[in-house]
């Protein structure tokens, strides 16, 4: 679980990460969840989203629902009814969130950390599938090495910064073997999968 403070660090998370769920407030500074939220459905990105908001007008609920909000609450509510509607939205999250991500001729399949193309396929390693995951979310945005290191190996602290660069050429290697037409690149201080 992850706690950001407003609407831009949200859209990040979303965007580098998989969740079973996204609980978004409509009132969050920098951006509100309702421009959260299209952008999420605009990218594609199915992730269940539960909308809190203390607008009790019928018009603000309707407007997140029809933007691809999954359920709303208004505020104040209970904690108990949070989670369970939460539960209740990640038991039906394969209705929400397809176990593929494509791009290019490249899917990821994220039950069994396999890429593949038409013709063949690969299993990649935790970390590669991480990594490779965060890059096919974020097609137009450069993911940098401190990003990795923050998800990746977040809980590795002997980890050294180089450690990225190695899983990039293995992820290279492995893209290069199914002939994709997408390949990760570098810029800046970062890396960016370009198709």
């Amino acid at each position: 679980m992850d706690a950001v403070y407003d609407g831009a660090e949200a859209l990040e998370h979303a965007f580098s990460e998989s969740y079973d769920a996204l609980v978004l407030d409509i009132m969050m500074p920098k951006m509100s969840g309702i421009e959260v939220l299209e952008q999420l459905r605009e990218k594609g990105i199915c992730t269940p989203v539960l909308m809190l908001t203390a607008k009790a007008e019928i018009e603000d609920r309707i407007l997140g629902l029809d933007k691809g909000a999954d359920d709303y609450l208004g505020k104040p509510f209970a904690m108990g009814e949070l989670l369970a509607r939460l539960r209740a939205m990640t038991r039906r999250k394969s209705e929400f969130t397809p176990n593929l991500i494509k791009v290019g001729n490249i899917s990821l399949n994220k039950e069994n950390y396999e890429i593949s193309n038409e013709k063949s396929s690969l299993i990649l390693r935790n970390k590669e599938f991480q990594m490779l995951q965060m890059l096919m979310n974020n097609t137009k945005r450069s993911i940098s090495v401190k990003q990795f290191m923050e998800r990746v190996w977040e809980k590795d602290s002997e980890a050294e910064i180089n450690v990225v660069w190695v899983y990039i050429s293995y992820l290279r290697k492995k893209l290069e073997a199914l002939e994709a037409n997408i390949k990760i690149k570098e810029v800046d201080s970062g890396y960016i999968l370009e198709i």
